[in-house]
């Protein structure tokens, strides 16, 4: 009985992964929602109808990330193939520290790792599966600081000079946590002006770096990006290579949005210079569809600083004097001890679809935003970009910024108050779209610019009339502000 309701369970669970739901979200508040599920957790089980309606439940009132309207995060679709070695992952549930425990999966990292590495141009080098990119880019600072000042490891942050890293003013806040969590502090994380794209100047980046100096603080560590959250800006890393090249200072690619466009060779020339970069981090949980989690960071290094800096040594488990080759083990790269399990899914996708199946799942996406904005997105008067892109208005990414502008509003920019009601109308739209279930957009303020939408066009099962839904979507949320 107990197998069989298991099986059940595992079955309905998929189901409700495959089932065409209607609305992206069915809203709840909290407390009701809380009610609904009937969270609390009792002292006997319960039979299999009970669970089995639980499982309805769950997937009812979550949020379909797979769903074709949800253009709300940097990550959206499913793959089915990275789906099936997520189901895989789960019931062989080992962690990936040893070979003894987990030998398929030490060499398929290795593999994996190895066909990113070679994407971003080096022929070997280092890397590791990462819980995410905000611990991908900490992966980077700790080892970029211990590359600059090794002594930190047994003798801790008083055998420090007062150190600097370097970042655009749209980098991923990763940065400033990552800093605070290593003891660097947020205040020594200089923060380089950015062009209207959103990229890096790197001649501000040069005179930050002196300014830093004159103030007494040590350089070691900057941060590019490619790919930036909110304007998917892409930082020119050749300039910015020949800057730390002349400094001796490590050069960090956050490449978790945009390093997917390294498949393309239409669009991998927003790239041009990776493979200067001493670190990049990379999350194919995001535009390759490998589903959450899966994120890699890649180092150039062949001399094994990611085990020097992050190794313990621990005897119990990872033994020298093993029957098999011990360099194997390359659990004491890492900081965690016990650690999923993430190149299975990628692994299966890229085998079932190869290398130009990715490129062209690449392309589709430049290709939806391109063509549907050019075709759609003009035709609407009301909607207005929040960055001059180009000559053409298109964006460098796949990330598309504007504002609604409603009836009231059109025509009174120059009004006194037009900003302050404008940036309360994309949070009004939120809030109807989110309650009525038909889609999920982002919006947010940035620098002087009030709440603006963020459209992220990456889902596989978007269509032309997902698209036409979308813009016509918002202008009947919002056609009575």
């Amino acid at each position: 009985m107990e197998v069989h309701t298991t099986q059940c369970c595992i079955l309905m669970g998929f189901l409700c992964l495959l089932y065409p739901w209607s609305q992206v979200c069915e809203w709840r508040e909290p407390e009701e929602l809380a009610a609904l599920l009937d969270l609390e957790l009792r002292e006997n089980g319960e039979p299999q109808h009970q669970l089995l309606q639980r499982i309805r439940d769950v997937a009812k009132y979550s949020v379909k990330t797979n769903h074709p309207r949800f253009f709300n995060q940097l990550f959206a679709g499913v793959d089915y193939h990275a789906l099936t070695g997520r189901f895989l992952t789960e019931a062989l549930n080992t962690s990936q520290y040893t070979y003894e425990v987990a030998p398929v999966f030490v060499l398929m990292e290795d593999e994996v790792l190895s066909k990113l590495r070679s994407l971003v141009g080096w022929a070997e080098g280092d890397g590791i599966f990462c819980p995410g990119g905000t611990m991908s880019n900490m992966y980077a600072m700790n080892v970029a600081r211990y590359r600059a000042f090794p002594e930190v490891k047994l003798k801790g942050l008083w055998s420090l000079p007062r150190l600097a890293v370097f970042t655009s003013q749209q980098s991923h806040y990763s940065v400033m946590k990552a800093a605070a969590f290593q003891g660097i502090g947020t205040e020594n994380v200089f923060k380089v002006k950015v062009d209207d794209r959103g990229c890096m100047i790197p001649e501000d980046l040069g005179e930050t770096i002196e300014l830093a100096k004159s103030q007494g603080a040590v350089p070691f560590f900057v941060h590019a990006t490619s790919g930036t959250t909110v304007q998917g800006a892409f930082d020119p890393l050749e300039p910015i290579a020949d800057i730390c090249d002349r400094q001796g200072l490590w050069m960090h690619v956050d490449a978790a949005w945009g390093g997917s466009v390294l498949f393309s060779k239409e669009h991998k020339h927003l790239m041009r210079g990776v493979e200067r970069a001493d670190s990049v981090t990379w999350n194919p949980h995001k535009m390759m569809l490998t589903g959450l989690q899966c994120s890699a960071i890649l180092l150039k290094d062949t001399t094994h600083l990611l085990k020097h800096c992050h190794s313990a040594d621990a005897t119990y488990l990872f033994q020298q004097d093993k029957f098999y080759d011990s360099s194997l083990d390359t659990g004491d790269k890492s900081i965690q001890c016990g650690r999923k399990v993430d190149c299975l899914k990628l692994w299966l996708m890229w085998k079932a679809v190869g290398s130009k199946g990715l490129e062209e799942r690449v392309d589709r996406a430049f290709a939806h935003t391109s063509k549907y904005i050019e075709n759609i997105f003009f035709s609407h008067f009301y909607l207005t970009y929040v960055f001059c892109f180009c000559s053409v208005e298109q964006p460098l990414f796949v990330n598309v910024c504007f504002w609604f502008i409603p009836p009231s509003l059109r025509g009174k920019e120059n009004s006194p108050d037009y900003n302050d009601r404008l940036s309360k109308v994309a949070p009004v739209i939120k809030e109807r779209m989110m309650k009525q279930g038909t889609m999920m957009l982002g919006y947010q303020p940035q620098g002087g610019r009030v709440n603006f939408f963020r459209m992220i066009v990456i889902s596989p099962q978007l269509s032309h009339q997902d698209m036409t839904f979308c813009l016509n979507e918002i202008e009947r949320l919002g056609n009575d502000l």
